[in-house]
């Protein structure tokens, strides 16, 4: 009887603990909307991808594209691909998902009812239609060079939304209802988000019965939660990694390091007098010695980033190096743009906390500045105030924020003018017709070797013009429980394959 009772007492653990096939994660803030086409932000867009799926997807190499809620697709001409979809697919409540679902969706994102940084992906579509329930066809205005890659964005249910008169205020967003691997079964904000494996799901079902993720804004709760082992899979920030981690923690979990597919920048709101000139970006850019920040920050884990396409990809302009810092030649700019002792250049930094490094960054920025006599303030805010009341807005002079890039990084949503709109990516307000001209010839390409040339070419023109000051790119420092089977990373990230495997 004394070992029956003592099962039963562990079995009742594990349904409260959630230990076993249950995954435990942390996000630093409350996800702001739980729907692919508004997922703006970080914790929402990394459980959104639990939750739906898209068309298509990259493959575990990164250089093909293959079929997601599409088993196969065909290019019927430059301008003409058809999609041809997995029969037998459900939504979470049970619904079938239908070509109708991939042009619904495909309408909503063109609506007014929706503003969304995506939108400006489905621009040179000319047409999405239901061919049959399985098949879809998409026909685009002229060739363009990311007419795969747009398609893998979430598909939304239509049977659940066609009636929503108001998408961005829309329940749906904190009851999502999709295709994926996961379905969402509890959210309490600033407590936990619970996903249970989708039994039906069209692959199979996940052998991780459910992922809790902790909502935890502090950085060293975070750290010492997964010490504890409260959490399973984290990243962690080179101070940790290398200083704070003991021989018993290294027995229980595994460390992994891969190139981030990130960079962190300073972006001046160039719609500021103060910064629109050009000379006073310079001056900034020459202030700033961006390898104390790789040495300081992430130790050694890193390196200077030298413009906006990352390291590797083909449109990575290698001749393009980081500026080296010199004082003097800042100040003289200073000057010749009125900027003197008794009359400093005076603006603010504005960050947040939920990346535990960039306030540090900010700190290293404002002291590097003051030694050319520029006097900088900083604000560092939780990521959701930050997100609501300084980015989104635009009222910020400067922002230090990151972007995360995809393995075909489109300029389009971030450097052309025409993306300086509500809910753009351009929140900077950079305008340039050199840009915009290379950007609009590149996406009219459909040969790669064309692309990458202009991509080279837009590349240098950014640079040259400091609408940005691009700074570090970090690496991931991973580390994730061992009693975890079945991790096998690839240049998609730690993530890769993740419904097969196991926690024993």
């Amino acid at each position: 009887m004394g070992v029956r009772v003592k099962y039963i007492v562990v079995f009742l653990l594990s349904i409260v603990w959630g230990y076993g096939s249950t995954l435990h994660l942390s996000i630093a803030a409350n996800p702001a909307r739980l729907n692919p086409l508004i997922a703006t932000d970080s914790a929402s867009g990394e459980i959104s991808g639990f939750i739906f799926n898209a068309l298509v997807k990259y493959d575990p190499s990164g250089q093909k594209i293959i079929g997601d809620l599409a088993h196969s697709y065909t290019l019927i001409s430059p301008t003409v691909i058809e999609f041809h979809l997995r029969q037998g697919v459900k939504w979470h409540d049970g619904k079938p998902f239908s070509a109708e679902d991939v042009v619904f969706t495909y309408n909503l994102i063109r609506s007014p009812k929706v503003t969304s940084p995506y939108a400006s992906d489905f621009r040179v579509v000319k047409s999405v239609v239901a061919v049959d329930p399985y098949t879809v066809r998409v026909t685009y205005t002229k060739p363009y060079f990311k007419a795969l890659e747009i398609w893998m964005m979430g598909i939304v249910p239509r049977h659940i939304l066609a009636r929503e008169k108001e998408m961005m205020g829309s329940r749906f967003n904190t009851h999502p209802i999709g295709t994926g691997a996961y379905k969402l079964t509890k959210l309490e904000f600033s407590k936990a988000i619970e996903l249970t494996a989708n039994p039906t799901y069209f692959e199979h079902s996940p052998k991780i019965d459910k992922i809790i993720f902790h909502v935890i804004a502090d950085p060293m709760t975070r750290f010492l939660m997964l010490k504890n082992g409260e959490i399973d899979i984290d990243g962690l920030d080179p101070m940790q990694a290398q200083r704070q981690l003991d021989k018993n923690f290294h027995q229980r979990f595994k460390q992994l390091e891969l190139p981030s597919h990130s960079y962190t920048y300073l972006g001046f709101n160039l719609r500021l007098k103060k910064f629109q000139d050009p000379r006073v970006r310079e001056a900034l850019s020459l202030a700033i010695d961006r390898q104390e920040l790789v040495d300081i920050l992430f130790l050694n884990h890193g390196r200077v980033c030298t413009g906006p396409f990352l390291p590797g990809s083909k449109g990575f302009n290698a001749a393009i190096k980081a500026p080296t810092p010199n004082q003097t030649k800042a100040r003289q700019l200073l000057a010749q743009a009125g900027y003197t002792a008794a009359h400093p250049l005076e603006f603010e930094i504005a960050t947040s906390n939920s990346n535990a490094i960039r306030p540090y960054a900010a700190e290293i920025l404002q002291r590097q500045l003051l030694k050319v006599g520029v006097k900088v303030t900083l604000k560092v805010m939780e990521w959701q105030a930050f997100l609501n009341t300084v980015v989104m807005p635009k009222k910020f002079e400067t922002v230090l924020l990151g972007w995360g890039l995809s393995l075909t990084p489109d300029p389009y949503m971030i450097w052309h003018s025409d993306a300086d709109v509500p809910g753009g990516f351009n929140m900077i307000g950079y305008h340039s017709k050199t840009t915009d001209h290379l950007i609009e010839t590149m996406e009219n390409s459909t040969d790669p070797s064309v692309i990458a040339t202009l991509q080279r070419q837009i590349f240098a023109q950014i640079v040259g013009d400091n609408p940005y000051l691009f700074l570090v790119i970090p690496n991931d420092i991973n580390v994730y429980n061992k009693a975890i089977k079945g991790v096998q990373p690839s240049i998609n990230g730690i993530w890769e394959g993740y419904i097969n495997w196991e926690k024993k």
